[in-house]
């Protein structure tokens, strides 16, 4: 059975909004699960009979030996394929290859083939930065009539949704994706992967959106359903938790969720999640101000860990803000204006809120440098992006940096 098999396994077990210790629960482990899905065991006889049964499938659609589809063998070089590409991180050719997949499932009729290799695609346009494209594709799988049997798989295309508006500053629209996302999944066990992730989605739009009590609430939550789940989706609660404690000005807070996801995540098991974490700690120590030896430590391994797995423009555009922000915050102005002279224009080319971060920031430091028009320019500009975005707590920021920037030449002016 082996990679084909696990594959089978575990979509089936996420249509339901099943954990790995859910569906093994009384039968076998968690870990078990975990290593079937990988395609490192075989079940028996017996425990495929169950784990269908439990599935509410019949043993044959997770055997795909007992399948006999006419289709079978070039959709399964397909979908091997992408996920051989998918696993060396690979996201072009692994979308490509899915995209095959997806059009073979779809001649034949295997609709839920088709769906499984379309979440595929839009996933690796997520994972490269293509927003509009994950957009687009998360439409396509929302608009699905499978989609009105499986809650599960609504609830999975709404979190695509919510995450790619995000990343594209749409932030009202993330929250009411993420928000529809958390409804879908509240069918199932509250602590099932579908549900937290869910809230993980929406803990980090309303965030950023400025609803940070809302968000707050949400952690206290999440903070319950850890137990159970497996160490990187609790570490990706401990960082999302961690992420608005920080927000909200409890930095103490914030460093110890932060230091509980760092021994919670594996660099081994997804290079490209440690990266993105490392990244998302050293931007929010350095906004609370805390401009120390473990910020810039967190910094350099999400630069060293970028080289290896590449990133997304915008992921290179974020660490390259972080170590912008460094310089300011390190006493050398200078160098952090020349790097974000240098951004400014790849940040519009991304979205307003990214725009509106990197004009943020090059307008403090302008202001540092005594250039004051050009300081109160950028700042402007970081005001309308973020007005765009919808992120009005970042709009009151650049109010505020700005008439600190015209007081502090007044008193130098006097």
């Amino acid at each position: 059975m082996g990679v084909r098999f696990g594959a089978r396994l575990q979509s089936k077990r996420m249509e339901r909004g099943l954990s790995q210790a859910e569906l093994g629960r009384n039968l076998c482990s968690a870990v078990y699960i975990s290593m079937l899905e990988s395609g490192l065991r075989e079940p028996t006889p017996g425990v495929l009979a169950e784990l269908a049964d439990r599935l509410k499938v019949a043993p044959s659609d997770l055997d795909p030996l007992q399948e006999a589809r006419a289709h079978d063998a070039e959709f399964v070089l397909a979908e091997l394929s992408a996920r051989d590409a998918w696993d060396g991180r690979d996201y072009a050719r692994s979308a490509s290859h899915a995209e095959a997949a997806a059009q073979l499932a779809l001649a034949s009729g295997h609709h839920s083939d088709w769906w499984n290799m379309t979440y595929m695609q839009a996933e690796c346009a997520l994972k490269q930065g293509d927003l509009a494209e994950c957009q687009r594709l998360a439409d396509q799988l929302l608009g699905h009539p499978i989609v009105a049997e499986s809650p599960s798989l609504a609830g999975r295309a709404q979190q695509l949704l919510a995450a790619s508006c995000h990343g594209l500053g749409q932030l009202d629209a993330a929250v009411q994706r993420a928000r529809e996302a958390v409804a879908l999944a509240e069918r199932y066990a509250h602590s099932s992967t579908t549900h937290v992730s869910a809230l993980n989605v929406l803990v980090a739009a309303l965030a950023d959106r400025g609803h940070l009590d809302e968000a707050w609430e949400h952690c206290r939550h999440l903070a319950s359903l850890v137990d159970g789940t497996s160490p990187q989706l609790a570490g990706q609660v401990e960082w999302a938790i961690g992420n608005v404690a920080f927000m909200r000005s409890d930095c103490e807070e914030g460093v110890d969720r932060h230091e509980r996801a760092a021994a919670l995540l594996s660099p081994a098991q997804d290079l490209g999640l440690w990266a993105q974490f490392n990244k998302a700690t050293a931007a929010a120590r350095l906004a609370a101000g805390r401009v120390e030896s473990a910020t810039l430590a967190a910094l350099e391994r999400a630069e060293m860990s970028l080289e290896i797995v590449g990133g997304s423009r915008r992921d290179h555009l974020d660490v390259a803000l972080i170590r912008a922000q460094w310089l300011y915050l390190s006493g050398d102005p200078a160098a952090a204006a020349e790097r974000l002279e240098a951004l400014a224009p790849e940040a519009l080319d991304l979205g307003p809120y990214p725009a509106g971060e990197v004009a943020l920031l090059y307008g403090r430091t302008l202001g540092t440098l005594r250039r004051t028009s050009d300081a109160l320019e950028q700042l402007d500009a970081a005001r309308q992006n973020f007005a765009d975005a919808g992120a009005w707590n970042r709009v009151n920021e650049c109010i505020s940096a700005a008439v600190e920037t015209r007081t502090s030449f007044r008193t130098s002016s006097g």
